[in-house]
């Protein structure tokens, strides 16, 4: 008989294409990977992988039983799904991850709200941002991701995948209060051509998003500092180092020496959770979705 958790490591092999992948995926090391590897391949009495390099690579037959793997894990995860709606309370684990504002503006009420109606769930966050939280929910490595997308640039979501929609998220230009623009009651983006701005890293969603955005209205942003956090943008605002995009959504307290101005043709950010379809009728995720758009409510 197949052992299912030397399958949930063949599936991990597949879909991350190499040893340390898989281990970083299932939270284990690369030694477990090889050893749970190994025993799998003396189960079914073939090869199931072949070196490649430096690395390894699917057989034909690891292939072909990857692929069985696949199906059998979602089928288990249909089948908790299930005995988990028959039981009718939301109880046991849930993995929850958020990008950061999402961790600080919508998290704690939400965590706070799931701990005091339903005791008997165990809630675990970790922050991601929006892609890699998307691509470990299709990994299964979490339960539910709560991302965002930009009004003029979407976030792609794969098959298989609900998404449920919780807030919109307008987005402002923060810059030092002695900027010519700050005592203005509107701007346009096309008015910061000759400012210096402060981003978020290279290759991220955000980033890209403002690149995307200010390119499109004929100008060549002047990047003059990268931070991950809203926060450190706007400190680097208020040393008069740039300006930034402020989205409303976990950016107070607001450091003294910064004005927000919106912008005339409104920018927002759309947030919502998504989350497996095999995992749709789970009552913890259902609790979780309903707990994060009351959060999401309570920010309007």
């Amino acid at each position: 008989m197949l052992n299912l958790e030397r399958l949930r490591t063949l599936d991990a092999l597949a879909r991350h294409g190499s040893v340390s992948g898989a281990a970083a995926g299932l939270h284990v090391t690369t030694s477990a990977v090889s050893q749970q590897m190994t025993k799998l391949e003396r189960e079914v009495g073939q090869q199931l992988l072949a070196k490649n390099g430096r690395g390894v690579r699917l057989t034909d037959a690891g292939r072909l039983l990857a692929e069985h793997a696949a199906r059998i894990l979602s089928q288990v995860a249909l089948a908790q799904a299930d005995l988990e709606e028959q039981r009718g309370k939301a109880v046991g684990e849930l993995r929850i991850s958020a990008f950061p504002t999402a961790m600080r503006g919508l998290l704690p009420a939400t965590l706070a709200a799931l701990r005091a109606e339903h005791p008997g769930l165990r809630v675990g966050c970790h922050e991601l941002e929006p892609s890699p939280g998307v691509s470990a929910v299709v990994r299964g490595d979490i339960d539910m991701a709560v991302v965002l997308d930009w009004y003029n640039k979407p976030l792609p979501i794969p098959d298989g995948l609900i998404k449920a929609p919780l807030l919109d998220d307008p987005a402002d230009i923060a810059m030092p209060a002695a900027h010519p623009l700050a005592d203005r009651s509107e701007v346009d983006l096309e008015e910061f051509a000759d400012d210096e701005w402060i981003t978020w890293g290279e290759g991220e969603f955000c980033h890209e998003w403002l690149m995307f955005t200010l390119r499109g209205k004929g100008i060549e942003p002047r990047i003059a500092h990268r931070a991950e956090e809203h926060h450190t943008q706007l400190a680097l605002v208020a040393a008069g180092l740039g300006v930034c995009v402020a989205p409303q959504l976990g950016r107070d307290p607001m450091p003294a020496g910064v004005r927000t101005v919106p912008v005339r043709h409104r920018v927002r950010r759309h947030v919502y959770v998504v989350w497996r379809a095999d995992a749709d009728r789970r009552p913890s995720v259902r609790a979780a979705a309903e707990a994060l758009r009351a959060a999401g409510a309570g920010l309007r």
